[in-house]
Order: structure tokens, then C-alpha cells, then sequence
């Protein structure tokens, strides 16, 4: 289970946060270790009797010492760019369970992969694999590709992180598939012999990967009554995390449906690669934020009318977490000493307790969608009081920004009786160092 738990302040694994709080200030995210591994070790063993390659995403969560946590569990990364591959190999990452993503890879980032020699580049278009067979017969290095194509599956997820349509930008129409394998599926140096599938992120349904991974076995089908060999599957990631109930299906209820489907492929040899992301960091992490003040306002009720509303003014805001401000993306919001009356038990209960306030939780940032959370009802909040932000361990940090030149949040690491600095605050003169050369 996961890590956080009201007892009765917030604690996580066994440290209050307010502890936490005042050793390393706010806005500040905390992991908690054990919840990270357990969410990879339940995935692993869903997925087991395939033996496939979890490739950690590393968008999700790209600090080296949760990677390295994760690679000494066996995990592979996903990695989308330069700084990531450095990340994953910091890690300590074997290249050789390090795949590559990504529509927009750089000549030298492709060079430094090559040279890293990594297991796969997941190819995105026509021009990007004839660049990084060039540049790999150049450098005398054979590698491998996993064509990406999409399998035009609605997802019903957020249209921002819908990624398998037709008229996505990622990859290719399934349709080209066979063409792409006839024109560049003999290549010397990069040898295609995989497929990749990203759907979307993140999915709460398992349809759609039902679908999508049908219709790619008829394409492994089809290429090889063309003489083409598709021996490894890599499905991607995205699957989903509890943001607001137990509405994420669990890892086996993903594997429940997909393991048959590929049971007797991977008996005969197909290798298959997961790159989850999300659904092993998200729960593993929480922002922590202080209420700098409470401020009176006004809101609409469900006859337009006016009522009532406070807005409690945070130190994090859209620049510690873009999520719901990008995505209008819910993340349960809670204090984290909330009184002997309002200790939730479930988060939907939650909203129903008597005594609580209408709010809105927003940040320091001079934009009107710096938001943490809108409409909400909380308990009577003071000035100096602190608020826990729930399942940001993806997705959180690794979008945050200097915007209006706050510096980036700290990032702790709870492992059972331990806690430890994994990312310091950012300073006001780490801000102004790269202008001052």
C-alpha cells in the first residue's frame, strides 16, 4: 500500500511531514521509497510470466536517485532526450535496458546514444531513421529500431496526452507500417526489428491497449508473410494512478488482459518491453506547500449565484505543479495536521465532512490558472498551516519551472527511519548564474 498516511497528522513511511517541513522547508516534494518499490514489484510480478523489460519512464520522475532505486530493482528507463539518457546512465542504468523515444532527437543525441550503445531507439518517421542509420554507419556501430506506429485507439484520456491516433505527431499510421519495414527493414546498421506502441497516458481502462496490441499482432502477422521478423513488442506505458478514488485499475488488472494475448507469442520468443511511468511514481510522491495567507473572495453556486469562497494562497503554485493548471488534472489536496475531526479515511468521504470551507488552492504566480485545486472543500485554514498535494510523484517535478523567477522545489527521499536531501532548493543565485559569464 502506499506510504502516506494520516496517523493523525500526515505522516510518510514513519515521519510526520511536518518534521519534514521544518528540516527542509516547502514547497518541497517527498518520495517515499517503499511505496515506489512496491508499485514497480507489483507491476513486475502482473506481468512475470512474460519476462518482459520494465523500462522506468523517466519523464515521469527524472531524478537519478529515484532511477537508481529503480535499476537496482532491474528496472530499464525510457528515456526521451540527451539529458535523460545522462540521467539513466547516472543512474547506473545498463545501456542495454535503456530504450529512446521521442519525435525530436537531436543528431548529437543520437550520436551520445550510439555511443552508449543502448538496446533500442523507437523510430518516429521516415527522415529520423535514415538519420540515425547515417550517423550509426558512420560511427560503425550497428544498433536496433522499434518502429512506432499508431494504432489509431482512442485512449479517453486527456486530448493533450492522447498520443495513438491517426493525427498524433508521435510515430507513424499503422497503415505505412508494412512500406516502412520494405524501405528501410534491410538496413545494415540499424536493424528493425521491433514495434513500439504508445497509446496515451494516462489510461484507465484496459480496452484500449486490447485493441491497440490486436492490432499490432495482425501487423507482425503480415510482415513476416513478408519475410519480416518483429521479435521484440514494446507496449509502452500509461497506465493509470489513483488521483482521486480507487478508480486506477491495478497492475494485474491491466495484466489480467494483456498477458493472454501475448502468452503464446512470448513462448515462441517475442521479448516484450513495458515503459511505465506514473503508475509506479505517482502515489510514491507528495508536495508539500505552506499557506502564506487566507484571503476572502467569492465563487459561483450551482445557480450562478455568488457565494462564499476563501483562496488559499500557497508557496507552490502552477510553477512547483503544472498539471492541473496544463491539464485541469485533479490532485487531492488535504492539510496535513487537519484536527481530530477531519482525518479522511477516503478521499471522496473527504469533500462530505461537516465544517469544511469552499477554496481554492492557488499559488503565488500573477497568472489566473495558477491553481492546485479548484472548488474544493477543506478544512478552516490558517496562515502558516500546511497542505499535502497527493499523487505527485509524476509529472510533478519534472514539469516545474522558474517562472516569475521562484527557484525549483526541494526534493526529499524517505526510506524507512531515514530521510535524505535528494535535490537541494533551488537558490535566487542559481537563478542568475547562467546570465552572469
Amino acid at each position: 500500500m502506499d506510504a502516506f498516511a494520516y496517523t493523525p497528522d500526515l505522516h510518510c513511511e514513519s515521519h510526520p511531514l511536518r518534521h519534514l517541513a521544518e528540516r527542509f522547508g516547502t514547497p518541497t516534494y517527498i518520495y517515499s521509497r517503499a511505496t515506489l518499490e512496491g508499485h514497480y514489484d507489483r507491476l513486475a510480478a502482473a506481468f512475470a510470466e512474460l519476462h518482459p523489460l520494465i523500462c522506468f519512464s523517466v519523464k515521469s520522475c527524472p531524478n537519478i536517485h529515484i532511477g537508481r532505486i529503480l535499476a537496482e530493482r532491474g528496472s530499464g528507463m525510457d528515456v526521451v532526450s540527451g539529458g535523460e539518457l545522462h540521467r539513466a546512465l547516472l543512474a547506473g542504468t545498463p545501456p542495454e535496458r535503456i530504450v529512446y523515444a521521442g519525435v525530436g532527437k537531436t543528431q548529437t543525441e543520437i550520436d551520445a546514444a550510439l555511443r552508449a550503445r543502448i538496446a533500442y531507439f523507437n523510430i518516429e518517421s521516415e527522415p529520423e531513421f535514415e538519420t540515425i542509420a547515417s550517423i550509426a554507419r558512420r560511427l560503425n556501430i550497428r544498433t536496433r529500431g522499434a518502429l512506432r506506429i499508431n494504432p489509431d485507439v482512442d485512449p479517453r484520456t486527456h486530448a493533450y496526452t492522447s498520443t495513438g491516433k491517426r493525427d498524433s505527431k508521435f510515430g507513424v499510421d499503422i497503415g505505412r507500417a508494412v512500406r516502412f519495414f520494405e524501405t528501410y527493414g534491410r538496413d545494415d546498421f540499424l536493424k528493425l526489428d521491433a514495434l513500439h506502441l504508445h497509446i496515451g497516458s494516462p489510461v484507465y481502462e484496459v480496452a484500449p491497449y486490447i485493441d491497440a496490441i490486436q492490432k499490432a499482432l495482425a501487423l507482425i502477422d503480415k510482415l513476416a508473410a513478408r519475410h519480416f521478423t518483429v521479435s521484440t513488442l514494446d507496449l509502452g506505458g500509461g497506465f493509470g494512478a489513483d488521483y482521486e478514488t480507487a478508480r486506477s485499475p491495478l497492475a494485474a488488472d491491466y495484466a489480467a488482459a494483456i498477458v493472454p494475448l501475448l502468452r503464446d507469442r512470448a513462448a515462441k520468443g517475442l521479448k516484450v518491453i513495458l515503459e511505465p511511468g506514473r503508475s509506479i511514481a505517482a502515489n510514491a510522491g507528495v508536495l508539500l506547500t505552506r499557506v502564506l495567507y487566507v484571503k476572502d473572495g467569492w465563487g459561483a453556486g450551482p445557480d450562478g449565484a455568488p457565494v462564499p469562497k476563501k483562496f488559499i494562497i500557497c508557496d507552490a503554485g502552477m510553477n512547483t505543479l503544472l498539471r492541473p493548471a496544463l491539464y485541469s488534472a485533479f490532485h487531492f489536496v488535504w492539510p496535513v495536521a487537519p484536527g481530530p475531526n477531519f482525518i479522511p479515511e477516503r478521499r471522496a468521504q473527504a469533500q462530505s465532512m461537516p465544517g469544511l470551507e469552499r477554496c481554492d488552492v492557488v499559488g503565488p504566480i500573477c497568472e489566473s490558472s495558477d491553481f492546485l485545486a479548484k472548488d474544493r472543500f477543506l478544512p478552516p485554514m490558517k496562515q502558516g498551516d500546511l497542505l499535502a498535494v497527493f499523487t505527485a510523484g509524476a509529472y510533478g517535478m519534472s514539469m516545474a519551472s522558474t517562472y516569475n523567477s521562484h527557484g525549483l522545489p526541494a526534493e526529499v527521499l524517505v526510506e524507512g527511519a531515514s530521510t535524505r536531501l535528494i535535490r537541494r532548493r533551488q537558490a535566487i543565485a542559481d537563478l542568475v548564474a547562467p546570465e552572469q559569464f
